[in-house]
């Protein structure tokens, strides 16, 4: 992948380009960002130019054996980690699901984990990356160079690294054999070890700008300069969104129903109609209970934002203006701090796996008291 192809983040680029061409390249970077800001665009752009044979100024030459295999994504020198599903028997490794890694890598660079969990058909279940994955990425990097040059170990969502694993990978990741670059990709460094973190330099890859993102709508699916303006003003600097407000709109309708009907039946103090909607919501995979509840959190900071009359500050859909319309007064200064803990403290407790009708039930609850305040 070219630098060239990544969307935006101008400056991040540069710093990536300075390191390399400086011979101050670490041994282990960081990328954190959020949800479609590219840090995985970027990392597969920034082996790519690690790997070329005849770097250009800006970007890789595109033509060396080793770009061509970059672009197949089967250069032998480029491996790729990965939460996955772990089998009830045997060793499970991302090698398990490479086929279906370097497929969607090929399609898009740009996806979360929830779109990775409904490609290997398991929604259901917490993806993590496991012990055996810590073995196979030490097993891998103690191998020569294939190439004679980089080994590049390009790892997704480190967060979902388990204790063991991640102790297990220390020793590796501190002191690497030469030329090896870890890249590992996340969006909660909060959730890594310390112990990781301290053997990593950081780096903060921003959202996406309004006119990053809608010049990108522009050139890459055709859209007019008013309608890209619009969409990538709602996607909060994320390329993900602003693809899903045009591929996948009936997931943003079905979360926002979602939150509609949670605060109409709190309104109403429906208490078995919420009960309903608890266990409806418990039936969900625990990624989509978490998108779930990051959306709904999304929307108690617009609809505050809506009252104070400032649209350059709004981010929503029509559909969401709507509904903001009659509701927004309903979420203001004397509960607004409330309503985000208690959506937080329910996202904590869904990756906490305590039971669902539990946890989204007593949402409802809390969701009753708060908007009479």
């Amino acid at each position: 992948m070219r630098f060239s192809e990544v969307i935006g983040q101008q400056e991040i680029k540069s710093i990536l380009l300075s390191q390399v061409n400086s011979g101050r390249l670490p041994h282990a970077l960081l990328l954190s960002g959020d949800t479609g800001s590219g840090t995985l665009a970027l990392a597969l752009a920034l082996a790519t130019y690690v790997l070329c044979a005849d770097k250009q100024e800006g970007d890789i030459c595109g033509h060396c054996p080793s770009c061509v295999k970059m672009n197949k994504l089967i250069h032998p020198d480029l491996h790729l980690s990965f939460p996955i599903i772990k089998k009830s028997s045997g060793i499970t490794t991302s090698d398990t699901y490479l086929k279906e890694w370097l497929t969607q890598l090929q399609s898009e660079q740009y996806f979360d984990l929830n779109d990775w969990l409904r490609i290997i058909g398991t929604e259901n279940k917490q993806a993590i990356i496991p012990d055996d994955e810590a073995d196979n990425i030490i097993r891998k990097l103690s191998l020569s160079s294939y190439e004679g040059g980089w080994k590049v170990m390009v790892i997704w969502l480190p967060e979902k690294m388990n204790a063991s694993a991640a102790n297990t990978l220390l020793k590796t990741l501190e002191e690497p054999s030469p030329k090896t670059l870890f890249i590992l990709c996340t969006e909660h460094p909060e959730q890594i070890l310390d112990t990781i973190l301290s053997r990593t330099q950081r780096i903060d890859v921003p959202p996406l700008s309004v006119e990053e993102l809608s010049l990108a709508l522009i050139e890459r699916r055709g859209l007019d300069r008013d309608t890209a303006v619009s969409v990538a003003r709602v996607s909060g600097g994320s390329w993900l969104k602003a693809l899903k407000q045009l591929c996948d709109a009936d997931d943003s309708k079905t979360m926002l129903q979602s939150f509609m009907q949670l605060m109409r039946l709190a309104y109403m103090r429906d208490l078995a109609a919420l009960m309903r909607w608890s266990e409806q919501m418990a039936s969900l995979g625990r990624e989509q209970q978490k998108a779930y509840l990051a959306y709904m959190q999304n929307m108690l900071r617009e609809n505050f934002i809506y009252n104070f009359g400032r649209s350059e500050l709004n981010f929503m859909t029509p559909q969401e203006k709507d509904f903001a319309y009659k509701f927004a007064r309903f979420i203001n200064e004397r509960n607004i701090i409330q309503f985000t803990e208690e959506f937080a403290h329910a996202q904590r407790d869904v990756v906490g796996n305590v039971n669902g009708k539990t946890i989204f039930f007593n949402l409802a609850l809390r969701t009753i008291i708060l908007l009479r305040s």
